[in-house]
């Protein structure tokens, strides 16, 4: 019995539950999460900025393609640029700035008639060494802040450089005027974008294509090549390379050429650039073929396939060629 009531006493004892062990306190938690600064597309580039980045006006100017303004000043640094046929055969562009504002850009010369049509949807400044008073007044009725040279709120910030001759050497100092009309708003957006020229619809859906031959006349036709290294199109001029004032070869990511209607009825070449035509967009390596449509001076030029449906330029600068009907584009495929 003894030995029982020793067993049981045992077996008692092992029932017991053991101490509960004391927790230790967790140690405090700090997340190094930081969340990603908000984004937005450059208007006129497509490309991604930090959001409120871009708050300021678009620079449109007025530049000079004659041989004697070559190399012009800031003109890689555009977003946006224009190429017009002028009297004498010869070219001229309108060029706009937004993401990247140089110091200084030139040679700006004067305006023509067809100038509101191609600007009149950027708003924001636009500079030019005056024009005939009809052609000043049809621009000063448009949206945008007309800068010209001589007048008293430009004098300041234009002059006549001494490494060039005139009339090919107006330049302006376009930060500092820009930063004295702080006040005018950034520009619309003007094209739809993909995110790169990978992914736009002409390098999706386009053809392969080498070389770009434009003819505005017999004596101006801008060539533009493909540079599969880069993945921008590379432009020449005289059967040589464009080259900007660092002697770097000028370049877009986008070449938009669009066939135009060009009239003489104001004693000068008048593109016209309000109602539609044929377009070829050209991007990442290829071209699709579509159309091209502005219904008034202050809408954007829309740009529709052959089935009606917006292209999408690559992300990054472009160029819009503006071609005669008269003239020619030649669009070569790879050899």
């Amino acid at each position: 019995m003894a030995a029982l009531a020793a067993v049981a006493l045992l077996a008692g004892c092992s029932a017991e539950a053991p101490p509960s062990p004391q927790a230790s306190p967790s140690p405090d938690y700090t997340s190094t999460y930081e969340a990603t600064p908000p984004t937005e597309l450059a208007p006129l580039r497509g490309t991604s900025v930090p959001e409120g980045s871009l708050p300021h006006a678009a620079l449109v100017a007025k530049i000079d393609n004659h041989w004697d303004a070559r190399p012009q000043v800031g003109l890689e640094r555009t977003d946006i640029v224009y190429e017009e046929l002028v009297e004498g055969g010869i070219t001229r562009y309108v060029a706009v700035w937004h993401s990247d504002i140089p110091e200084l850009l030139g040679p700006i010369r004067s305006i023509r008639p067809m100038d509101p049509e191609i600007a009149g949807s950027l708003g924001g400044i636009i500079f030019y060494a005056g024009g005939q008073p009809r052609f000043v007044s049809m621009m000063r009725q448009t949206s945008l802040y007309n800068a010209i040279h001589g007048q008293q709120d430009t004098s300041a910030y234009m002059y006549r450089s001494g490494d060039r001759s005139a009339p090919h050497n107006v330049i302006v100092r376009a930060k500092e005027f820009l930063a004295a009309h702080s006040d005018i708003a950034a520009p619309p957006q003007q094209f739809a974008y993909s995110l790169d020229a990978a992914s736009s619809t002409a390098a999706k859906e386009g053809s392969p294509t080498a070389t770009l031959r434009l003819a505005f006349s017999t004596q101006f036709v801008p060539t533009w090549t493909w540079d599969a290294a880069s993945a921008r199109y590379l432009r020449w001029q005289d059967g040589a390379p464009d080259v900007d004032s660092a002697g770097d070869q000028l370049s877009a990511v986008n070449v938009v050429t669009l066939r135009v209607p060009v009239t003489n009825g104001y004693g000068v070449p008048k593109t016209e650039l309000l109602g539609s035509g044929e377009a070829w967009i050209t991007t990442g390596g290829a071209t699709v073929h579509g159309s091209w449509h502005k219904d008034s001076i202050a809408a954007p030029i829309t740009l529709l396939d052959d089935r009606g449906i917006t292209v999408r330029l690559g992300a990054g600068n472009t160029w819009v060629e503006l071609v005669p009907l008269d003239g020619s584009v030649a669009i070569e495929p790879p050899a």
